[in-house]
């Protein structure tokens, strides 16, 4: 998915509501920017030993393997609206 936005005067784009909340995004928080191969790319940051303590010490733990490729095609297809 693209939306197009135009830069403002000091330079700044805004990243659309859509994006902020699939990404996880909140006000205040840090993402990444990097160029690669000519593109503009921004990624939330995501801080590794905080995602292990939360994956490690979860309480609920998965009874069963799971497809994360579908999981995640389907969670894009719910946010985006993409049928």
């Amino acid at each position: 998915m693209s939306i197009t936005r135009r830069v403002g005067s000091k330079g700044q784009i805004v990243i659309p509501k859509v994006f902020r909340e699939f990404l996880g995004v909140r006000p205040g928080e840090e993402v990444v920017m990097e160029i690669v191969e000519k593109e503009l790319r921004i990624r939330s940051e995501v801080d590794p030993e905080k995602f292990m303590e939360d994956f490690c010490f979860s309480p609920k733990k998965l009874t069963r393997k799971i497809d994360l490729e579908k999981v995640l095609g389907e969670e894009v297809e719910e946010r985006f609206a993409l049928h």
